[in-house]
């Protein structure tokens, strides 16, 4: 898949998941590129896995969803660039007059059900991603009847691999201000039980031209979910940033670390670790896995980088750094000194904030997590299900405390009980998956005005567009929490002009609340 402003992709999206390289993968221009990688042959000409027409011809046959005219919303501008799936476009919203990037894929390239579930785990991998400073936005997945439309911010400062070439390479300083934001990155996927497995310079890009523009990680058409423990054999990535285990076919997310220490390298080197003449050769020698340290400019480079670049580059994926042992690594730190900002994942993050919330948005969000669909949270029902080790559809405490460390987090009792009692809601000892959802959604997810709107008229059981104190207590009472306290103390929050009553405007500024990029205007009645 291309990267999220279409630049031409390096890697063989093919079903057969083989490597790529062409020239762009050189980073020196006094180094010769190797080869393109010989493509398989075609056996015969009969499709694998052929493809029934859809039973309704109303929806998509790749996003399983009702047709939508994408045009109908955005005006289409110039061409970005393409990829081997699709073109990538300059789209601008017609109502607000944004900017972003549109990767269109044509349909008609997706042979068979490989290539359908690829893009669909593509769209589930960013939406279950999202919010991150560091990752490309998806804002959208739309298909019509020719293309599956990925609608998605727009990165306008060009890829890291052009600056690369560009500056030959960085300085130390430069270097690990980048390089944290890439570990950032790592981290946060692994976190979220994500490998991207085809981190590379090309697939990281710059918000905007500045220099001090934050990169973001993009094209995670190769990206898929995994749990702890669990081993992968299919061949992918780019050749010079595989990691030999993934050569051997037997690999997990220590690969994404692999491939973050070769950018490393070529950040402070300007020319990758491991070299051949092709392919085979690149590949000899990753498996050899020979630093070089002795060439201009590692004579200038500290010993605390190369000791990074050492230990990312284990050939034993097993005495390899973690991404987060990589952040805490003294090279990384700021100014030599670690940041006092604790590292948290994505999911903690959001069960911290929903604990602190009213009653009354703790249930809103019960009501649009309720309506989100299935590809926006089936990356938190893997992580559910990870943790309700014993397949009860709930989690226990003793659950949680034993699958939040496995996220990469560790927590004291009393935290994690904190947890626990903000998430189960209906205080029955267990989280079931609804609550979950609810407790780990990304809160950009009230961005959507339906979203709101919905979870007002679920208290608005009159529809006269407001929610009394009686509709606010017999919502509740569902949950337990309908008690006259609590009733009281959430019309004193929200109710700002003191009559008695909440109004769309006040509901909506109370969802807003905490939420300070969440942007929501008023809904006519």
């Amino acid at each position: 898949m291309g990267n999220c402003n279409g630049l031409p992709s390096t890697l063989s999206h093919s079903r057969l998941r083989s490597i790529d390289t062409t020239n762009n993968d050189t980073l020196s221009s006094t180094l010769s590129p190797p080869p393109p990688l010989q493509q398989p042959q075609p056996q015969s000409p009969q499709p694998a896995s052929p493809l029934p027409p859809p039973s309704n011809s109303k929806l998509g046959r790749v996003l399983a969803r009702p047709i939508e005219d994408v045009r109908a919303t955005y005006t289409f501008g110039r061409e970005l660039g393409r990829g081997q799936f699709g073109v990538t476009y300059l789209v601008t919203h017609k109502q607000s007059e944004q900017h972003f990037a549109c990767k269109a894929i044509a349909t008609r390239n997706l042979l068979n059900q490989d290539d359908i579930d690829d893009v669909r785990r593509e769209v589930q991998i960013m939406h279950h991603l999202t919010g991150h400073r560091n990752i490309v936005e998806l804002k959208g997945a739309f298909e019509d009847r020719h293309y599956v439309n990925l609608v998605m911010e727009l990165c306008a400062g060009g890829e890291l691999f052009d600056r690369i070439i560009a500056k030959g390479h960085y300085s130390e300083r430069e270097a690990a201000k980048l390089f944290r934001q890439i570990v950032t990155v790592v981290y946060n996927c692994h976190s979220m039980g994500v490998m991207h497995r085809d981190l590379k310079p090309e697939n990281f890009l710059f918000l905007s031209s500045h220099e001090d523009s934050p990169l973001k990680a993009t094209d995670f058409g190769l990206s898929v979910f995994f749990k702890p423990g669990e081993v992968f054999r299919d061949l992918v990535g780019s050749a010079y940033y595989v990691a030999p285990e993934v050569l051997r076919r037997s690999y997990g997310a220590e690969a994404d670390v692999w491939s973050a220490g070769v950018i490393l390298y070529i950040l402070l080197s300007g020319v990758p670790p491991f070299w051949g003449e092709n392919e085979q050769g690149i590949f000899d020698s990753i498996l050899r896995g020979n630093l070089d340290f002795n060439s201009d400019p590692w004579f200038s480079i500290s010993s605390s980088a190369k000791d990074l670049v050492t230990k990312m580059l284990r050939q034993d994926p097993k005495e390899r750094l973690s991404a987060l042992d990589a952040l805490n690594h003294p090279w990384m730190r700021e100014d030599g000194e670690a940041s006092d900002k604790p590292i948290d994942i994505a999911v903690l993050t959001r069960m911290k904030q929903f604990r602190a919330m009213n009653k009354l948005k703790k249930v809103a969000l019960r009501v649009i997590a309720e309506n989100l669909s299935e590809e926006k949270i089936i990356g938190l029902k893997e992580m559910f299900k990870s943790m309700d080790t014993d397949n009860s559809g709930t989690i226990t405490y003793e659950e949680l405390k034993t699958g939040l460390p496995k996220l990469g987090t560790r927590l004291s009792e009393k935290e994690v009980k904190q947890l626990m009692e903000a998430a189960d809601v209906d205080g029955n000892g267990t989280i079931d998956y609804m609550e979950f959802i609810t407790a780990t959604m990304h809160m950009n997810r009230m961005e959507e005005e339906d979203h709101i709107y919905k979870a007002f008229e679920y208290f608005d059981v009159d529809k006269s567009g407001y929610i009394t104190m009686e509709e606010l207590a017999q919502a509740l009472k569902k949950y337990n929490m309908g008690d006259a306290k609590t009733i009281r103390e959430i019309i004193a929050e929200v109710d700002t002009d003191n009559d008695g009553k909440i109004n769309y405007d006040e509901f909506v500024a109370m969802m807003k609340k905490g939420n300070p990029d969440m942007v929501t205007n008023r809904r006519k009645r």
